[in-house]
């Protein structure tokens, strides 16, 4: 198989993937969208919310703010802790999510979570742990699509969600079948 580089951005890209079948870059979409690993705020714990919103639309709205997940140094067993407090009027974005961990934040600032009339008032806690997309839409890296081009060439379209480059989500998912078809050679061996 050959990769060919067309176009990559910052949280774009286009590669075309020659001499495939249509089982493998469909396997490779698969995998980039539900086994690449990402950080997602999975629980939500209030201390106080005089909004008119129940805390679960809150929760539910913050878990899926996207998270930076650096490349290395993170297991699934990892958590990190996100703290917000805020008082009205204002509207509440996604920058004022604080991380106890520098490197894994809100990939995006301007996501709006929540408008606080005059005198109310939101703090909680938020654990952000590691999770795959095929579990929870929460934890996808990104948008992966492809156009079947001729017998045995794709051209495919990645647009990361902020959590990682596109480039990081397509190396990650073509580990995740290295790693899978390895486990799936280890087990028949044992037949």
């Amino acid at each position: 198989m050959k990769m060919e580089m067309l176009d990559d951005n910052r949280n774009t890209m286009k590669f075309v993937l020659k001499e495939a079948t249509n089982a493998y870059a469909n396997a490779v979409r698969r995998a980039a969208t539900g086994s690449v690993p990402t950080f997602a705020i999975d629980a939500v714990t209030f201390y106080e919310n005089s909004s008119a919103m129940f805390d679960e639309y809150i929760a539910h709205r913050i878990g899926l703010v996207p998270i930076t997940t650096p490349s290395r140094g993170y297991s699934e067993k990892d958590e990190v802790v996100f703290t917000l407090e805020a008082e009205g009027p204002k509207t509440v974005y996604s920058k004022e999510l604080k991380s106890a961990d520098k490197e894994v934040k809100a990939a995006n600032d301007a996501i709006p979570l929540i408008k606080l009339a005059e005198g109310q008032r939101i703090r909680l806690d938020g654990k952000a742990r590691m999770g795959v997309g095929s579990t929870h839409a929460k934890f996808q890296p990104g948008l992966v699509t492809y156009e079947q081009k001729g017998d045995d060439t794709f051209e495919f379209y990645v647009e990361s969600f902020g959590q990682m480059p596109p480039k990081q989500i397509i190396n990650k998912a073509l580990d995740a079948i290295e790693e899978q078809a390895d486990s799936l050679l280890a087990k028949a061996k044992k037949l």
